[in-house]
């Protein structure tokens, strides 16, 4: 998602370096290609425009930093505006004395059933114990699905059988969540192909009824701006809390992440950037603003990495580099973690345009399937060829490519990057022996501090 715009908003930011100071002609050339880019990536018009009038009164007002060069100048005030519009990260919301009623709506086909599992999920995760239950009594075998997405997930389930009024349902399920000391209660509401009265009636009965706490719209951000309609007739009608956005990952073009909580008054709390029920991940809209204008998200980057990493693996490995003990079951072995990340699309996505990633290609595309081979042939080696490449000779290759499915030629070549690997491995030990190297924890709050706009504080030595 976003690549449009971020790959837009940096032409323009480009154009105006090596100016002088940010003139008036300038700012018109620039502000023709934020609008485009803001379009294109089909944010609401009215909103565009509104951006567009606040960023010209910032430019060329008063407050502009003379310190800074014409692309910082607007590449700022972008940045501001962006956070102004998508407001600041909604926490979710929760009643003072448990269980909590969350309730999902939307549209038939917006992917309310899975997105419950992967609040569950979520919740779980959080330390909460989710109870789930669906009210959909109109679609053939809606509540099978939900048992299903909860058993995959690992979740509880209010089956609701001997009844098929919605209210009774939910009402069953509260008094589960509290004999099962369950904290909160995920209802999977019934959806329309379009907004209807009959839909609106039954939503609001049970609001009036249920008195959730939460009341989040599912939107794909696949159909733009017609999920942003769709989500302000709720929000309108119900009162939505929030909204989460699933298929951020897909093709979307985003515009729609930036426009729906100025258009209907509720914040997005949720985006769902994959299909596994581990996808779905808190909006925080400094880290979105972030991506868009090219900056990358490493925050999400490093907190990814945190979670994949295995800890006692990765000790034992610094404990390696320092003895420039790098074996090809360690490149295994990293491989493995990197994947655990998500999508690699995905996480090259999140790094800057900027510096040194600034000539990454355009929507690169990895081969997933390549690195399953990679892990393929290191497992056909014997532990001892494992731990000392050079006794793989010819012989050992093609017994190697055999035992793998793969060819002499593809073993050349994982064995040619497991060196440029180890090389690179040797000098990264090099620089953990000299205390050179700071935890990722440092790295977060470094980057927290800029996100806040304060310098980062200073490492003690």
């Amino acid at each position: 998602m976003f690549e449009n715009l971020t790959e837009k908003f940096q032409r323009v930011f480009k154009n105006l370096r090596g100016q002088g100071k940010l003139t008036e002609e300038h700012m018109d050339a620039a502000l023709v290609g934020i609008r485009e880019a803001l379009l294109d990536g089909d944010v609401n018009v009215d909103v565009a425009d509104e951006v567009l009038a606040h960023i010209r009164a910032k430019a060329l007002g008063s407050e502009v930093l003379l310190q800074l060069s014409p692309d910082q100048q607007v590449l700022k005030i972008v940045r501001d505006e962006l956070l102004e519009l998508l407001g600041k990260h909604a926490k979710p919301l929760f009643a003072s004395r448990p269980p909590s009623v969350w309730l999902i709506v939307g549209l038939q086909g917006s992917g309310k059933t899975t997105t419950t599992g992967k609040l569950g999920k979520w919740l779980g995760s959080h330390g909460h114990r989710p109870l789930v239950v669906s009210t959909d009594v109109y679609r053939p075998a809606a509540r099978e699905q939900l048992a299903q997405v909860a058993k995959a997930v690992g979740i509880s389930l209010w089956p609701g059988a001997g009844t098929d009024k919605p209210l009774e349902i939910a009402k069953g399920a509260i008094r589960e969540a509290k004999l099962s000391a369950s904290d909160v209660i995920l209802v999977d509401t019934a959806g329309r192909l379009h907004i209807d009265d009959d839909l609106m009636a039954e939503l609001g009965h049970l609001k009036r009824e249920l008195q959730p706490s939460e009341i989040l719209f599912i939107a794909d951000a696949m159909i733009g701006q017609d999920a942003v309609r769709s989500a302000g007739d709720f929000h309108r009608r119900l009162g939505l809390t929030g909204v989460i956005l699933t298929k951020l990952d897909g093709d979307a073009r985003g515009g729609a992440a930036l426009s729906i909580g100025k258009v209907t008054g509720a914040p997005v709390k949720f985006v769902g950037v994959g299909e596994k029920y581990d996808a779905l991940e808190a909006f925080y809209p400094e880290r979105i603003v972030s991506r868009v204008i090219g900056m990358g998200d490493m925050l999400t980057l490093i907190e990814r990495a945190e979670e994949a990493i295995d800890h006692k693996k990765a000790a034992e490995l610094e404990r390696k580099l320092r003895r420039s003990e790098f074996t090809l079951g360690d490149f295994r072995d990293q491989l493995k973690q990197v994947r655990k990340m998500g999508p690699l699309e995905q996480v090259l996505g999140m790094l800057p345009k900027v510096g040194p990633f600034a000539n990454l290609p355009k929507d690169a595309q990895v081969d997933e399937s390549r690195l399953k081979h990679v892990e393929a042939i290191i497992n056909s080696m014997t532990e001892a060829e494992r731990e000392d490449h050079d006794l793989i000779d010819g012989k050992r290759r093609k017994r190697i490519a055999r035992g793998s499915g793969t060819s002499v030629q593809e073993v050349n070549q994982v064995l040619k990057q497991y060196m440029q690997m180890r090389k690179m491995m040797k000098q990264y030990g090099a620089l953990a022996a000299q205390g050179r190297l700071r935890g990722m924890g440092k790295a977060r709050e470094a980057l927290k501090q800029m996100q806040d706009g304060g310098a980062p504080e200073a490492a003690e030595e």
